[in-house]
Formats: structure tokens, C-alpha cells, sequence
């Protein structure tokens, strides 16, 4: 009885390992959804932490008073300002 038991014990422990591996594969592996994806970016696009959406310059003259010309520039392209 006590080789049974022992038995039973060590089929239970093994069928949960290979339980826990199955499910840490499932979990862990490279699948469509968590896999990095390759993006092609062209010269004049917004940078990757940019809100996405349409840029509105701010053409408020208090604003454009405090404004270097690089940044002045960027928004007269259409482009979202990177400078100070």
C-alpha cells in the first residue's frame, strides 16, 4: 500500500509540472500578440513618443514672444516641435 501511495503521489507531481510548463510556455512564448513588430519610419515623422493626431501650432502671440526660431520653423512646416 505504501509503494502505491508513493506512486500516486509522484504521478501527481509530475502531471503538475508538465501542467505548470504548459501553461508558462503558453504564457511566455513569442506569439503575434506579444512579438516586437518592425516599423519603417521616413524623415519628417513624428517621433515614436508623439501623440498621433493632426499638429496645431500655437500661434497665440504670447507664445510666439518666448519662441526660439527653430521651434518657430518647425511649427510654420507643419512638423512637431523637437527644440526648445
Amino acid at each position: 500500500m505504501h509503494t502505491m501511495r508513493s506512486r500516486a503521489v509522484a504521478a501527481a507531481i509530475a502531471g503538475a509540472v508538465l501542467v505548470g510548463g504548459a501553461i508558462g510556455a503558453t504564457a511566455f512564448s513569442a506569439s503575434p500578440s506579444n512579438a516586437a513588430s518592425s516599423t519603417t519610419t521616413t524623415p519628417g515623422n513624428a517621433p515614436s513618443g508623439a501623440p498621433a493626431g493632426t499638429f496645431k501650432s500655437n500661434e497665440a502671440s504670447s507664445h510666439e514672444s518666448g519662441e526660439s526660431k527653430a521651434r518657430e520653423a518647425q511649427e510654420s512646416a507643419g512638423q512637431r516641435p523637437t527644440v526648445p
